[in-house]
């Protein structure tokens, strides 16, 4: 949690400075409370291209964590608009690089900045809960997610977290800016390169959409612990 006094000083200070301090801050943040373990990011070094990391959400702190893991490949981040509206979920996201997206619309403004963000080299991270788990069990992925992955061709590659849902849980009134960091262990696990099905002539495309969708997440959540998985027990 930050004070009023802290958000409102270093909501005065230019963003350049005002980045520096926050990113040194969640760093520190990071090498105090989290236990950070890291499987698989070697599977990383061969893939050529744009990659779509598709990841479980369970906490504010997973994009900063998983920012840390990735930096060599410098992802977007696909984050909700409403975390624009609070200013310490905002200092976070001015450090690290996102396309904001109005959940549960057809915001095509976001959509096209996705695609033209992948089709010009860069890497992008995409939580297809939509929404962080408030059971820290998978919920259902949403089918935009597939959008940029079918227009783009980028690799898409399975990324599961555990453990985040506990270092900065979610705050019982609802006000991000209360979450506060707590000592724990977060494991970081990653999948190899998914090949996306082909449509059969059979298939509808809703049917074609489902099954695609249920792989994806399949593939995350077998790499969780099994009281994480959730619908995609």
């Amino acid at each position: 949690m930050m004070s009023p006094f802290k958000v409102k000083l270093l909501s005065l200070l230019p963003k350049t400075l005002r980045t520096k301090i926050v990113s040194e801050a969640i760093e520190w943040y990071i090498k105090k409370y989290v236990d950070l373990e890291i499987n698989g990011l070697e599977k990383l070094n061969n893939i050529k291209g744009p990659i779509i990391f598709v990841c479980n959400h369970l906490s504010n702190s997973d994009a900063l964590i998983l920012n840390k893991v990735l930096k060599e490949k410098k992802p977007y981040f696909v984050a909700g608009i409403k975390l624009t509206k609070d200013p310490v979920t905002n200092f976070g996201m001015e450090v690290v690089k996102t396309i904001n997206i109005n959940p549960n619309t057809p915001d095509k403004e976001a959509i096209n900045q996705m695609i033209s963000t992948i089709k010009n080299g860069n890497n992008m991270l995409i939580f297809p809960e939509g929404t962080r788990s408030r059971t820290a069990s998978m919920n259902e992925g949403k089918k935009g997610v597939l959008l940029p992955v079918r227009l783009t061709k980028a690799n898409v590659v399975p990324i599961s977290i555990c453990g985040s849902e506990k270092v900065l849980p979610i705050s019982k009134n609802g006000n991000m800016g209360d979450e506060k960091w707590q000592i724990g262990k977060v494991t970081v696990n990653i999948g190899e390169a998914i090949d996306m099905p082909k449509k059969v002539k059979e298939e509808t495309k809703h049917e074609y959409d489902d099954r695609c969708i249920e792989m994806l997440m399949k593939k995350i959540a077998v790499m969780l612990p099994e009281s994480y998985r959730g619908v995609y027990e």
